[in-house]
């Protein structure tokens, strides 16, 4: 007696249903704010489950959550919009495209005209990130790759994005931000690193020789917003030797070029002073 095969065996895999999978919290949220930013207009939560084909229920709790968080608002009739909240991301998300895209050419050029490795510097968190960097021409490679962070307390660039806070933040970021080096030169003393930064600042260039690794030393500018504050750098990174042989010219050079950056973002000459 032929056994017969349960219905399951005779469908082929490739015909078979997929798994259903459940959407998160942040699909959802996610389905919301591209339905709101490709239509163009408020809408209701019921407007935007039936366009994309989620349970009204679903909708309704992330709509709410977001409401809750700023990152939606409600109109006067009940339709929702994007919030205030994302209108602060999108800032910071522009600004740093325009620091990077007016930063570039001044960045190359610097490099090419000195002959040495330039990078342009920000601060996230705890470290210090290299946004973006220029190899002078016919030199070995120096330093390290765009993306990398640091600790703030290694780096030339690391204290001059620290300089311009009020002093309790300044020792509270060291506290928790330095680490010693692999070469032992860089100091971890948070009341130490919180004056030497401001002075940094002030000067409007900070040095920092053999810190991160042996023989290497880097000479940075800040790049200052319209407050005032620090909002990236760009410095010169070279050998010890050469940075101490060549320093008055190295430091005109990448003060020159911070200043031709702030220029080109639009920034005064002289920013609005920090507040104490």
């Amino acid at each position: 007696m032929r056994q017969r095969r349960s219905a399951s065996a005779a469908v082929p895999l490739s015909l078979a249903a997929p798994p259903r999978i459940r959407a998160s919290f942040l699909d959802r949220a996610l389905q919301v704010l591209d339905h709101l930013q490709q239509h163009g207009r408020p809408a209701t939560p019921y407007e935007i489950g039936r366009s994309v084909g989620a349970p009204p229920s679903s909708i309704y709790a992330v709509v709410e959550a977001l409401l809750r968080r700023n990152l939606l608002s409600r109109e006067a009739d009940n339709r929702i919009w994007l919030g205030p909240r994302l209108l602060h991301y999108g800032l910071a998300y522009a600004r740093a495209l325009d620091l990077l895209a007016l930063a570039g050419p001044v960045m190359r050029a610097l490099a090419a005209g000195i002959g040495e490795t330039v990078q342009v510097c920000g601060r996230d968190g705890d470290s210090m990130v290299i946004l973006a960097m220029a190899e002078g021409p016919g030199q070995y490679p120096i330093g390290t790759r765009a993306g990398t962070r640091l600790p703030l307390n290694w780096t030339a660039s690391g204290l001059l994005l620290a300089g311009h806070l009020p002093l309790a933040e300044r020792r509270m970021l060291f506290r928790r931000a330095a680490r010693p080096s692999p070469t032992g030169r860089a100091p971890t003393d948070p009341e130490a690193l919180a004056a030497e930064s401001a002075a940094a600042f002030t000067r409007r260039i900070a040095m920092q020789f053999g810190r991160t690794s042996e023989a290497v030393a880097s000479l940075a500018a800040p790049i200052r917003d319209r407050t005032g504050a620090c909002q990236a750098t760009i410095s010169i990174v070279t050998v010890e030797e050469r940075a101490r042989r060549n320093r008055a010219r190295y430091v005109a050079a990448v003060q020159e070029a911070a200043a031709a950056i702030e220029e080109r973002l639009g920034q005064p000459d002289e920013p609005a002073a920090l507040s104490a």
